[in-house]
């Protein structure tokens, strides 16, 4: 049997928030009569969009080369086992791979990871996923979490914030986090039982910022998780404790026009002289290897309903492109995925 795929390819670098230009549509065939021993045909169901995908577009290096034109696409995909040549896998199963953006995809099935679904399967790309992995480790391991800790969250509402601001909540800590929209702030009060929830779009200045913050933060920061950048960053350094932990998680603030030639912050290094705090960047695939050991903790949490979470799904393959544009809005409330089928 022959599939049509369809693919979306990077094609055009962003000079400034990424869009539909910088990407084309394509098709190539797959003949599903050529899979190999231990390979299967997945259908994808669910496609990631992470803005992780805008920092691999910078013209420099980031944590690996800088992504290259005329290529597919990466994401995290949850799909279907279409058909398969492997004794692990049968059709009907559903998996978690990085396929990127098409419809089909051929891979080893070593490189599949099966889904026993007690939830919605598009949990293992938000809440149980790569979202999970750097939420958990950053903020318990590298933050060195304590009960007693105040945690400071920008991008609370987002996919990664929401589940830091949850864990950081059931380890008994004092959280604070920063949202765009009031909708978000809702979201965050009612639903997630957060502390404190600060709007920087009217706290929109160092000093508004930091005034706001330091009546959130009576006892001042002792863990800050940064997602965004910017004012909020810039303030929290002026509230930090002895012996704090930042965690640079993302700058999303930056990605559109600072990315490549970023903005001028207040010099706050002096700050970290003075309280002998630390800043570790932290990437969720440095904990590929430690997945069982975050699913043992968060899957029982969020089956129980201890941990929430929302996602932001987009229908249709077509519209793969804008849902990552709509990242650099504040469009998504959690995860934002896209439904394929």
């Amino acid at each position: 049997m022959k599939l049509e795929n369809k693919q979306w390819y990077y094609v055009k670098r962003p000079e400034a928030q990424i869009g539909a230009e910088n990407y084309e549509l394509r098709k190539d065939v797959i003949d599903t009569s050529e899979l190999k021993e231990n390979e299967i045909l997945i259908r994808s169901k669910y496609v990631s969009v992470d803005p992780y995908m805008r920092i691999h577009q910078s013209i420099h290096n980031t944590w690996e080369k800088p992504q290259e034109l005329n290529t597919l696409q990466g994401s995290g995909v949850v799909g279907e086992v279409i058909e398969s040549r492997s004794d692990k896998f049968i059709p009907g199963d559903f998996v978690n791979a990085y396929t990127g953006w098409q419809e089909y995809a051929v891979i080893n099935a070593d490189q599949a990871r099966k889904l026993y679904p007690k939830i919605p399967v598009s949990t293992a790309l938000s809440i149980l996923g790569m979202p999970a992995r750097v939420a958990y480790f950053g903020l318990l391991e590298e933050g060195e979490l304590k009960s007693t800790d105040t945690v400071v969250v920008s991008g609370a509402a987002g996919a990664v914030g929401s589940i830091v601001v949850q864990l950081a909540k059931l380890k008994g800590c004092r959280v604070v986090g920063t949202a765009g929209t009031q909708e978000k702030i809702d979201y965050l009060q009612n639903e997630l039982g957060i502390d404190v929830a600060l709007n920087y779009k009217e706290h929109d200045s160092l000093e508004k910022m930091t005034k706001a913050l330091a009546e959130a933060c009576p006892e001042g920061i002792d863990v800050y998780y940064d997602n965004v950048g910017g004012n909020v960053t810039d303030a929290v350094f002026n509230l930090i404790n002895h012996k704090a932990r930042i965690l640079i998680c993302g700058q999303i603030s930056q990605y559109n026009h600072g990315l490549d030639t970023p903005e001028m912050g207040p010099r706050f290094l002096h700050k970290m002289l003075y309280t002998r705090a630390k800043i570790q960047g932290i990437l969720s695939r440095d904990y590929n290897h430690r997945m069982d050991e975050m699913l043992a903790e968060m899957e029982p949490l969020v089956q129980s309903g201890k941990l929430k979470y929302k996602e932001t799904i987009m229908d249709g393959f077509e519209n793969l492109p804008a849902a990552l544009s709509g990242l650099f809005d504040g469009s998504n409330k959690g995860k934002m995925l896209v439904k394929i089928y």
